[in-house]
């Protein structure tokens, strides 16, 4: 069974910020495969078959910070391995748009992905990172949870079938040839 999974914070005053874009991209897909959320251990999923394997779709309610107790409870309930995980995160360290496929990384500084590290004692997961720049004048605790600009959001949207192909292709591709196909500039 394969998890993947969306970080973002719950709740209307979160819709479109940078931090939510796992959740974005997380609900675009859902969509594209026609799978309905159910709410469990305080997340938000859908179970679900794609090319015959058995998926779970999570986003944590947890809010970005505690992501990993969330995540934790659905690995331990399902006995889902953790190099069958993909989270699907910001990154403030690549510029607006970008996407980088990652596996077996420190957390490079990004909370949620730091307490889902410490919650599964593993770095042992799969990561697609969705650059969202960085404004050196913002804290960054505001940068993240502040809205994308007009001409920001409409690169997150210009990025919307790129992120629905890497998807597909993660059921159909080992990861180091999907990383070889996406990771290119």
């Amino acid at each position: 069974m394969k998890l993947i999974v969306g970080l973002g914070n719950p709740g209307r005053e979160y819709l479109n910020t940078r931090h939510n874009v796992g959740f974005y991209y997380l609900d675009l897909f859902a969509k594209e495969i026609n799978a309905t959320f159910k709410e469990k251990f305080n997340g938000m999923y859908a179970k679900v078959k794609v090319n015959n394997q058995d998926v779970i779709l999570l986003k944590p309610l947890t809010y970005m910070n505690l992501s990993g107790e969330c995540v934790r409870d659905f690995v331990n309930y399902f006995k889902i391995d953790a190099k069958d995980i993909l989270v699907i995160h910001d990154d403030l360290d690549m510029e607006i748009g970008r996407i980088k496929l990652k596996e077996n990384t420190s957390s490079g500084g990004h909370n949620g992905i730091k307490d889902i590290i410490s919650k599964l004692a593993t770095e042992n997961f799969k990561r697609l990172k969705i650059g969202i720049g960085k404004n050196a004048l913002m804290d960054t605790k505001d940068y993240v949870l502040g809205k994308f600009s007009s001409s920001d959001l409409e690169i997150i949207k210009q990025n919307e079938e790129k992120v629905i192909n890497i998807l597909n292709d993660y059921f159909h591709l080992p990861f180091n040839d999907l990383m070889s196909k996406y990771n290119r500039r």
